[in-house]
């Protein structure tokens, strides 16, 4: 077991145990936490505390975090389009449809699968269903991803994840011709409690989230935006998009029915910069959009 100790700040002061635990490690769902307060492995003070504990200033909170469950994650060969990398980090390409790391219904056929069969030397901070994973991004979006090949590197850019210094900017098509070049959704996401499968802009058991865009063309009933984040919660562009009234053209979970037709939402994350885990030195990557997005931008380019 490996043992996590934590001293709740003022500022924290009044929220709920798991909130205050979820903030602190993204890497933790906040149903993870609760679970693991029922199993009666979160310490308040040495003694085990309910779910509803709302933290003071001061509190120690300890957790005896059980080692991953061991699955049989198994290496396969794919064709990956590696853009980077040397003996810290891995930068890819994943294209739309690939899931990032093995989940129930997916323990194949993943991102995660094709790097072990590209590299035998990955992370294993985050067990063994997510060797190597910094972050991810959806099934159905396309882009770049950085992957960490030794424990070092891996806490060097989460770090960096958490300290907002990293670059990472997309490519979207949306629904709508939006009227401002430029703005910033400033608007914190958390879960739809009418449907667990989505998030929503809510201020209840949420996480502050921002997102910078701008309009890089307008066409007839569409936008072509480019979107940087500056948070990086769970279906944060898709949300965001949806919530200032230009949904993401194609996006199943978030965007209209009637929509362009391609295999998920019309998403790419096209640049990613961070710094060097060893070096220091920052590096910046940048894969153009796939065909698939560039058909549609040459579609609606006609149509206009």
């Amino acid at each position: 077991m490996n043992k996590f100790e934590y001293t709740v700040t003022p500022e924290q002061a009044g929220n709920r145990i798991d909130k205050v635990l979820s903030d602190v490690q993204d890497d933790w769902s906040r149903s993870q936490i609760q679970n693991w307060i029922k199993d009666k492995i979160v310490l308040l003070e040495g003694k085990p505390v309910k779910s509803n504990y709302k933290c003071t200033a001061g509190d120690v909170i300890e957790i005896e975090i059980p080692e991953p469950e061991v699955l049989d994650v198994v290496p396969e060969e794919m064709n990956l389009d590696i853009v980077y990398e040397d003996s810290d980090v891995l930068v890819v390409n994943k294209p739309r449809g690939m899931v990032v790391h093995p989940a129930p219904g997916h323990y194949s056929g993943t991102l995660v699968n094709g790097l072990m069969a590209h590299c035998k030397d990955l992370s294993g901070i985050n067990g063994v269903l997510r060797p190597g994973i910094v972050h991810r991004i959806d099934k159905d979006t396309s882009g770049l991803l950085m992957v960490a090949k030794n424990d070092k590197a891996h806490e060097s850019l989460v770090d960096q994840l958490k300290a907002k210094t990293t670059t990472r900017v997309y490519k979207a098509i949306v629904h709508g011709v939006m009227p401002h070049d430029q703005g910033t959704i400033d608007a914190p996401i958390g879960r739809d409690k009418s449907d667990r499968q989505k998030m929503t802009v809510t201020d209840e058991n949420s996480r502050d989230a921002v997102t910078h865009f701008n309009v890089i063309k307008r066409f007839t009933n569409y936008t072509f935006v480019e979107c940087q984040l500056e948070t990086g919660r769970t279906h944060q562009i898709r949300v965001h998009m949806k919530y200032i009234g230009f949904p993401l053209a194609g996006d199943p979970k978030y965007g209209p029915s009637k929509t362009l037709q391609i295999e998920g939402q019309a998403l790419h994350a096209q640049t990613l910069g961070f710094d060097h885990p060893s070096t220091g030195e920052y590096m910046e990557f940048e894969r153009e959009i796939p065909a698939d997005m560039n058909e549609l931008l040459d579609l609606l380019e006609k149509r206009s």
